[in-house]
């Protein structure tokens, strides 16, 4: 009679131990996921301020390339002439989009979710 009682204490304890590592692994799933969306946040605002950045540098850049071109081409063909480098530019980054922006995105992600 007495090691019975004894294993159902033992039982009860593992019982209530089980629950308590549950309620840990939860904790730690929300903590882990916390964690995942905060980069990823981070991530994309950094991504946001640098891509306002960068445009805004060229643009500035594109108004320079104009004027500086401008006396030996007229306005209007300065103009031209920058408008065709960023369709060029435009068109080298669609062609090389997998390799310059798919395969680092998913890089990344997959470096981040699968940890």
């Amino acid at each position: 009679m007495l090691s019975s009682d004894k294993n159902v204490e033992s039982i009860a304890l593992l019982i209530q131990q089980l629950k308590e590592y549950a309620k840990l692994q939860n904790e730690y799933v929300k903590y882990d996921v916390v964690e995942k969306v905060v980069r990823l946040v981070t991530a994309f605002s950094m991504t946001v301020i640098v891509l306002i950045l960068v445009v805004t540098v060229l643009f500035y850049l594109s108004f320079a390339a104009v004027y500086a071109i401008e006396p030996f081409t007229g306005l209007a063909l300065a103009f031209f002439f920058v408008a065709i480098f960023f369709i060029l530019l435009l068109l080298l980054v669609v062609s090389n989009r997998k390799r310059w922006i798919e395969q680092p995105l998913v890089r990344f992600l997959s470096e981040l979710l699968i940890d």
